[in-house]
Formats: C-alpha cells, sequence, structure tokens
C-alpha cells in the first residue's frame, strides 16, 4: 500500500510542476501601457566559483556599477541565509530593440596607484579561480551555453569573469570559447557580452489582457568576449577589434591601464516555446533523467529484497513461535524455550542514557516532518527554481514551527522510560541538537565575515535566526512537553522483572557494533545516486528540480531504514539480547556515517577547492547536513522498532 501511494505521489510530482502557483508572467511591449512594460531591468546576484565555496558580492568586483536610485529587489530570508545578494545592473534592455556595442563604463587603472593595483589583483585573482557573474533577467538567469566534451551543449547559470593562462600555457576552462586566448600569464577580461534574447510574441486577447501585441521573454542567453580597448574607437567600432583585452600579471607596466565595458543586444521572436516551459532549456541540459530512472530501480530492488525477508520473518517464523509459544500450558516446557521470547521480561527495560534518548529522537520527528512537509511543498511547485530562496526559506519556517511535536515526543519517550527530570528534558529538547547546530553555523559565518564574502549572514539576520528560535521554536516545544508529560506513559505488553537477565555471549553476527554497521548499507545503498545530485545542486552550481524523485527516494529511504532495523532487532532478540532501544537508533542513523564517507569521496573526486577556509566551510556545512540526516534516519528505525516489538509481545501469552 505504502509503494503503491509513493508511486502515485511521483506520477503526481513528476506533471512539470516548476513554477510557483500564481507566479505571474510579465509582459513586454515595445511602448509603456497598462500591464505591459517597456524597460527591462538587468539584475545581478553575488559572484561564486567551483574552485572555492566563498562567494562575493557584485559591489566586491571592480565592475560597472548602478548609480539610479533605483533599489534591488528585498530578499527573502531563504536567499540571505544562502548568501544571495541580488542589485541592479547599469544595463537597461528595452523590449525589442536590438543593440549593438553600447558602452557601460571604462575602469581605469594607474600605474603605482596602492588602490588601483588592489582593485586589479582581486579581479585577476578572481579571473585565475574562475569567478562567474550571474545576471537576471525577467526571473530567468541569464545563461551562458558552450558544448561539452561529449558534444552536448549545456547551458550554465553564469558566465565567467575572464579567463587565465598561466605560465606553462595551460588555459582554464572558460578560455574554451576561443583559440585567441593563448599567450602565457595573461588575464584576458571579458569585457563585452553579446546578449542574446528570444520572446514568444502574442496578443492582448490571447493571454486575456486588454494590451497592445507583446511578448514574453523565454530566454536570456550572454555570450561573453573579451576585446582590446582602442581610446580612438566609438559606436560599433568599440567591438570590431579583434584582439583580445589581455592583462599581463604582475604589476601595470604602462602609465594607465583602461578597460571599456560594452554589450549588445539581439531580440529573436520565438514561437515554437511557451512561457511555461521556458525553463526546460537549462534543466535539459543539467544530469539525465535516466540515470535517475536507475537509481529508483537500484531501490526498489533492495525495498523489495528487504520486504521479503521481513514478510518471510512475520509470515513464516514469527508466526510459528508466536503459535508455539501460545500453545505451551505448563512452565517447565516455558523454561525450555529459547529465543525472543525468553526475554520478555527484560524487552522493555528502559535505556541507560533515556532522556539522550528521548531528546535525539524528539528532534528527530521534528526534522522528519519538516522535510516530508517541505518535500510535499516543492512536488506541488511551490519551491521551484523560479522562486530563488523558497526552499530554506519553508524548511526554517517549518522547523521553528514543528516544536511542539518535538517535546511532546521527547517528554513521552522520557517518561516512558522512568525518568522524573521533566525540567532538563524539556530544556535539553529545546537547545541541544538546534544548538549543536546553530554553533557550527556560528563558527562557519565567522569564517565567511573574516573572508569579506556574500554568504556571511550580517549581525541582524542573526539575531532574526534567534528570535525565531527562542521566540516561537522554544515556546512550542515547552508547549508539547506540557502536552506530552501530561499524558499516561506508554504501556507495554509485558511487565518488566526487577532484576536483568544475563544476556548469553554472542557470536560476531549478533554483536552490537557488526549489527549496527551492516544495518546502514541497505539505506545508503537506496540513496548514494540522489545524494550525487543533490551535492551537485549545492557545491558545482546546478540546479535541482527532480523533487519527483527525491520525494519516491525519501519513501523508499523511510521503508529501508524500518525494515533494516526490524530485521537485525529480530535477530538481536532471538539471540536473547534485549537491548535494542539504542540498537535500533544507531542501526539506521549509521547510514549518516556512510553519507559522510561518501562526503569525502564527492570532495576528493569532484571538487579542486583552493584554500583552507573552502575545505573548512565544505567539511563544516556537510557535517551540519550529516547530524541532521543521523536523527532523522535514527527515528525512523527507533520508531519501526519499537512498534515491531510492541507488536509481538503484545500477541504471545505470558505467565
Amino acid at each position: 500500500m505504502i509503494l503503491r501511494l509513493a508511486l502515485v505521489g511521483i506520477i503526481f510530482c513528476l506533471s512539470e510542476a516548476f513554477y510557483l502557483p500564481g507566479l505571474a508572467p510579465q509582459t513586454y511591449c515595445e511602448t509603456n501601457v497598462e500591464n505591459c512594460k517597456k524597460d527591462i531591468p538587468i539584475y545581478v546576484n553575488r559572484l561564486n566559483s567551483l574552485e572555492t565555496v566563498i562567494p562575493y558580492e557584485y559591489d566586491k568586483f571592480d565592475l560597472c556599477q548602478d548609480t539610479s536610485e533605483e533599489h534591488a529587489p528585498v530578499e527573502n530570508l531563504g536567499q540571505v541565509v544562502f548568501g544571495e545578494r541580488i542589485k541592479k545592473s547599469p544595463i537597461m534592455l528595452e523590449f525589442k530593440k536590438n543593440v549593438e556595442c553600447a558602452s557601460i563604463c571604462i575602469k581605469t587603472y594607474k600605474k603605482d596607484d596602492k588602490d588601483s593595483s588592489k582593485k586589479l589583483n582581486f579581479m585577476r585573482k578572481s579571473i585565475e579561480l574562475n569567478y562567474n557573474q550571474h545576471w537576471i533577467i525577467d526571473n530567468m538567469p541569464a545563461t551562458w551555453c558552450y558544448i561539452v566534451e561529449d558534444g552536448s551543449t549545456y547551458c550554465s547559470r553564469g558566465f565567467p569573469l575572464g579567463c587565465f593562462v598561466d605560465a606553462k600555457g595551460k588555459q582554464k576552462d572558460s578560455c574554451v570559447m576561443s583559440s585567441k586566448y593563448s599567450e602565457k600569464s595573461t588575464f584576458y577580461f571579458f569585457n563585452h557580452v553579446d546578449i542574446h534574447v528570444r520572446y514568444h510574441p502574442g496578443s492582448g486577447e490571447e493571454w486575456g489582457k486588454t494590451i497592445p501585441t507583446g511578448g514574453r521573454i523565454i530566454s536570456a542567453k550572454i555570450v561573453p568576449k573579451s576585446i582590446k580597448f582602442d581610446n580612438n574607437a566609438s559606436g560599433k567600432q568599440m567591438c570590431t577589434d579583434q584582439l583580445p583585452m589581455g592583462v599581463k600579471a604582475g604589476k601595470i607596466d604602462t602609465d594607465d591601464l583602461k578597460i571599456r565595458y560594452t554589450y549588445s543586444v539581439v531580440w529573436e521572436e520565438d514561437r515554437n516555446t511557451k512561457w511555461s516551459s521556458r525553463w526546460d532549456y537549462i534543466l535539459e541540459s543539467m544530469p539525465h533523467t535516466n540515470i535517475q530512472w536507475f537509481s529508483i530501480m537500484n531501490s526498489l530492488v533492495i525495498v523489495l529484497f528487504l520486504s521479503g525477508m521481513v514478510a518471510m520473518i512475520m509470515l513464516r517464523t514469527l508466526h510459528k513461535d508466536i503459535a508455539r509459544y501460545n500453545q505451551i500450558d505448563n512452565s517447565e516446557e516455558a523454561q525450555e524455550e529459547f529465543g525472543w521470547k525468553l526475554v520478555h521480561g527484560d524487552a522493555f527495560r528502559p535505556p541507560r542514557k533515556g532522556m539522550l534518548l528521548a531528546i535525539l529522537n524528539g528532534s528527530g520527528v521534528q526534522i522528519f516532518f519538516m522535510t516530508l512537509i517541505t518535500l510535499v511543498f516543492a512536488c506541488l511547485g511551490f519551491l521551484s527554481p523560479a522562486n530563488r530562496g523558497a526552499l530554506m526559506t519553508c524548511s526554517l519556517v517549518l522547523y521553528v514551527c514543528l516544536g511542539t511535536p518535538a517535546g511532546y515526543v521527547s517528554a513521552r519517550l522520557y517518561k516512558t522510560f522512568g525518568g522524573e527530570k521533566w525540567k532538563s528534558n524539556v530544556i535539553l529538547t529545546s537547545f541541544l541538537c538546534p544548538g549543536i547546530v546553530f554553533a557550527i553555523f556560528f563558527i562557519l559565518n565567522l569564517v565567511l565575515w573574516i573572508e569579506g564574502s556574500s554568504a556571511a549572514i550580517p549581525f541582524t539576520t542573526l539575531l532574526a535566526l534567534l528570535a525565531l528560535w527562542f521566540g516561537i521554536s522554544v515556546p512550542l516545544t515547552f508547549v508539547g512537553a506540557y502536552f506530552g508529560f501530561k499524558k499516561r506513559p506508554i504501556e507495554h505488553p509485558v511487565r518488566t522483572n526487577q532484576i536483568p537477565r544475563q544476556i548469553p555471549d554472542q557470536t560476531i553476527y549478533t554483536k552490537p557494533i557488526p549489527g549496527i554497521v551492516m544495518g546502514g548499507v541497505l539505506p545508503f545503498g537506496c540513496i548514494f545516486i540522489q545524494l550525487f545530485f543533490i551535492l551537485n545542486s549545492i557545491w558545482s552550481a546546478q540546479t535541482y528540480y527532480m523533487f519527483g524523485f527525491l520525494f519516491l527516494v525519501f519513501t523508499i529511504l523511510i521503508i529501508t531504514c524500518s525494515e533494516a532495523t526490524i530485521l537485525l532487532c529480530y535477530f538481536h532478540l532471538c539471540a536473547e539480547d534485549y537491548h535494542w532501544w539504542w540498537r535500533s537508533f544507531l542501526t539506521s542513523g549509521f547510514t549518516a556515517v556512510y553519507f559522510f564517507i561518501y562526503c569525502i569521496h564527492y570532495y576528493v573526486s569532484k571538487l579542486e577547492l583552493v584554500g583552507a577556509a573552502s575545505t573548512l566551510l565544505y567539511f563544516g556545512y556537510m557535517t551540519i547536513v550529516v547530524f541532521l540526516f543521523f536523527m532523522l534516519t535514527g527515528t525512523i528505525g527507533f520508531f519501526a522498532c519499537f512498534w515491531f516489538v510492541t507488536k509481538i509481545y503484545s500477541v504471545v501469552k505470558v505467565d
């Protein structure tokens, strides 16, 4: 039944729900009229590089700045946390108006001037590190499309500042667009861009608006070029020089080094592409969907294997065990039995460190529902790529508002374990796990502050996050804990003996550590391909949009963690080892350890980060993700095992 519901969900989610419902398209006309604009502003986002995870604001670079009084769009909480800083550029497009070689500004670097040297060195260092500009036109990323090794076209959301050829003649990846960038120890500034804008024409009657014939933008592609500066050139002649704008490494060797920034615009009509599918050309250049289906099929095979094993235990072994136990009439025969029934008097003995286990499960429930609801919203299209920062904003708001389930579950479990320090429980539930995450996050933010990165969260935003935590999440956790402690403890189907039963010597397969290590293998096998795409979207600047696949993989992860934990729990109980509380949490939670090992593999094999700060930031942020994933998977395994143990001991007769 669960698999059937999951398949229905994936079919629903994959129905091209990429756009935020209610996000109205903007129509442009050649003259300003009601409901139809002529001017199209270009916005600039932060600049980032795949060689370093430290992004910078547009103002940090010595590029042409906007001097108008028009303000940039207001960023939401998710954009601020992600470090996006959107500003208005000095370029303003007009609908269907072609522009040929228009000047934006001229940057001058004087010899023996410290300020000029500092700005120029920063630009050259940024070019060497492959920093990319990110422009936004009509809420669409301006893309740079080029041919990759396999002959296909890849469209990147951004274009490089320039390209660098080192002393050995080795070119950076951004130099592939032209063979003229070949001089050694030279930085080539991409000081000219050709902007190709495609639009879908239509009439007011077609779009249901009382406007004249206009158009809607469906793509904006950038072709960056390097053109040598000529003092005597003007108009179209500024862009006709075939020599590139190369700047040698070292000090400025001329009195005045000048770089002129120019742009051209070409409008193209496209009646075949609709506005609703304008993201397709970007998404289609991302990793192939066939790999996703292979991942799903791989995961389903593992789920079917585990389901078969669990079904065999439930329907055959357990059924026979229960029938045999219930047929025993005298206690002498009962003493001769062995296996999981013999530990019925100890199966529900409270675990050591019960408060910590209750707190981790309370926080895990909070993360579980946050993840589930976020994925549902994403599948419905509310968290599409067109709505920047919505994913992080939704996750943060949900996490804050789900403090009540965390407090309730933690308090109820702690009371079931016989705990009496309810004040310590509710305080630790409110502050322990969020505090660990915030402490790591704050340290990483200090590193970004020191580096002057745009990803550094402003102090006021940190105060806002703390206000959400202390002002909303903590009170809701207290409310949940109040109702949890008011409820009676969870009743167990059997009584617990006063004296603990001695556990016999265990084989290597039934010892705790081997079981925990084996328990995380199968859940990780179901998700590792999906992890590759998620890490690509975070660290390789690729767009992640396949939330339907992610929803199905999340469902498979829940099933796999539950079944693997139940399976190993049954084997341990049969070996008369009744310490299953912590083991159930750690068995499925150990999937996070494999996740972290995969993060190390991804760092070594896929990334080429430069500098200790970038490495620290990568492993710092991934530590936060792995810690949250540990609580999520551990909680799933714990409650699955809790249900299983309660179920099997409730159907046997115990004297």
